[in-house]
Order: structure tokens, then sequence, then C-alpha cells
């Protein structure tokens, strides 16, 4: 706990630090050999930052020195309220289960600590509120979970859980390892793998995930736009620079995935993110989201990437190898219980 409170506060000196030298106008964007701005490695975006504003907050955009102290004690007494049960479900296994939920993932696999700009009170920056404009009546919506499957009908446009347990098509898009639940586009902090690596060329950007280990070629070039009739999952991306900045417009989605939050089906969404270096170590991502078959307003959020010293090894999604069959042979195996039971 000491050590992840003094994390806490090493990076909020850092953040401190890089917000005055971007003022100062001392950091100079390195270049590529075209000299384009220098995006490449290894990307990290973690947070636990909110996505969406406390209420509290208003149009507050950041915290002041004592609201970082009081989020560092409420993290640190929920750290440790969460341990000792977990202490005392050892010394004791028949105490009684925090929740009923098994959960999908254990603490050892959560990578929700901020590394950057932790100061912010939420990574929506609009609306000026910070939080999600209110939807379009008849928008689609679909919240999934690791609990019990949630009914609904097909297509599932949400990652976790799913509708019912009839056929692959009734689960999420993460079980059947077509999309992560953070590999965007647009990126998300999540539970783990918050990490993406850039390549760059004279005409291309790539965008690879760590998640579902997908890549994304990025044109940068002119090039004709693809037929509406063309989808794709993760949509048609074309950039530019605008400046030190990598510009990338996506359209052409699928319209099985949802906008975001749970709503819409993406199919009329055009995503505009924004990349710039601002420090040695951080890249500051934002993006847009504009759909307004989905929300009555534009959505805008800034998420900080730092730079990571190592590698993107590859994410073998194994749900759609093995765990899809044995959901559905266990549920199989459920209704025969049951109708032997009814006998």
């Amino acid at each position: 706990m000491v050590v992840k409170k003094a994390l806490i506060y090493s990076l909020l000196s850092l953040a401190s630090g890089t917000l005055l030298a971007q003022a100062s106008g001392d950091y100079e964007v390195p270049r590529t050999q075209w000299g384009q701005p220098d995006l490449q490695g290894v990307w990290n975006f973690s947070s636990n930052i909110p996505m969406q504003r406390p209420e509290r907050f208003g149009t507050q955009e950041f915290l002041t020195r004592e609201e970082i102290d009081e989020a560092i004690a409420r993290q640190e007494a929920a750290a440790a309220a969460a341990d000792a049960a977990a202490a005392q479900r050892v010394v004791d296994p028949d105490a009684p289960p925090v929740t009923n939920n098994p959960g999908g993932y254990n603490d050892f696999w959560v990578e929700s600590a901020g590394i950057g700009d932790v100061v912010r009170t939420s990574h929506i920056v609009y609306p000026e509120n910070g939080r999600i404009p209110p939807a379009v009546e008849g928008a689609p919506e679909q919240r999934g979970g690791l609990g019990p499957d949630i009914p609904g009908e097909r297509p599932v446009r949400y990652v976790v859980g799913g509708i019912s347990k009839d056929g692959p098509e009734d689960r999420g898009l993460s079980e059947r390892c077509i999309v992560g639940f953070n590999s965007g586009p647009p990126f998300t902090p999540s539970l783990y793998n918050n990490n993406l690596q850039i390549f760059q060329s004279r005409d291309t950007a790539v965008i690879m995930t760590e998640m579902i280990h997908d890549a994304r070629i990025v044109p940068l070039v002119e090039m004709p736009p693809l037929d509406d009739d063309i989808r794709l999952w993760s949509g048609d991306s074309r950039g530019y620079w605008d400046g030190d900045t990598l510009v990338v417009e996506t359209k052409n989605f699928n319209g099985y995935r949802q906008t975001f939050a749970s709503r819409g089906s993406n199919l009329d969404m055009v995503l505009t993110e924004k990349f710039t270096r601002t420090a040695y170590d951080t890249v500051e991502y934002e993006f847009t989201i504009d759909d307004p078959s989905t929300y009555t307003d534009k959505i805008t959020a800034i998420v900080p990437m730092t730079k990571v010293a190592g590698q993107i090894y590859e994410y073998a999604c194994h749900e759609g190898n093995y765990g899809m069959v044995n959901i559905l042979r266990g549920a199989r195996v459920e209704e025969r219980e049951a109708n032997e039971s009814g006998q």
C-alpha cells in the first residue's frame, strides 16, 4: 500500500512537470526520417479516472490538491477492506462471500492504476459537464456483465456476458474473440491489456492493440472513400497530420457494436481520434464520437497514454477456441439435469 501511495504521488509530480514543460514550450517532438512527429512505440492507457464525471464536480475538469488527497485515502480504504475480506476467506473458508457473483478475474489480473495525468475529474471533457449526453429515443441499449445472462435479442452488441447459451451468437463479442472490451476504436481504459503499439511509415500509420491483437492500418495519403456498403468491425480509418497531431477519422462501422457506453449500434458513427506527443513518455489521446442516431450531442474524451519500455506479445484469445464449446456444453448438461429431475 505504501508503494502504491508513493507511486500515485510520484505520478502526480510527473504530470505537473509535464504540464509545466508543455506550457514553457521546452519539449521538442522527435521526428521520423520523413519529418513527421514520431509516435512509434508501445503506449499504455490504464487509468483509474472515471470516464464520466461525478455530478458533484459540475464543470470542474481537474481535482484540487485536497481532492487528490481525499481520493487517495478512499482508494486505500477500499483496497484495505478488500484485502481484509480476502484474508478472512483464507482463515475461514466458510465465511460468507462478499458477493454471490463469482466474477471473471481475481485482482492479480487487474491493471487499472493510472499512469501519468491522474488529476482529471473525468476523461470526458465534452459536454462540459463531463457527462454522457442523453440518448436518442429508440437507440438500442444492451448492458452485459459477468453475472447471469441478460435477456435480449441478436445481434449481441456488448462485449462481456451474453443473452443466452443457445449458440455462439448469443455470447458477447469478447467471448467470441471478435472484439476486445478495450480494443477500440476508441480506446477506453479497462481491466487489463491497456496497451497499443504504433508503427509509422511515410504514407501509413499502424495502430496495433494488445487486446485481440488487432492492427488498424491507417493511410496518410488521399484515397477514395470506401463504398457505403462495405462495413467493418473496426471501421475504415483515414489519417492526416494537423501540425504535430495525427488525426484519424473512422467511418463505415458495421453496426454490430455499441456506439459508446452500452448504447447505439455504431452504424452511423464517425470517430475522430487525435494522437499528440506531449513529452518523451506521454501521448495525449483524444477522441470524439459523433453519432446522431445514438446521442443528442457529441462526446469528446482525453485519455493520457504513457510510454512502455517493453514489447507487446501476442494476445491469444482462447475463449473462442475452447471456452465457447464448454459454455454451450455446460448449458446442455444443465438442461438435461433439469429435465431428468422433473421426470
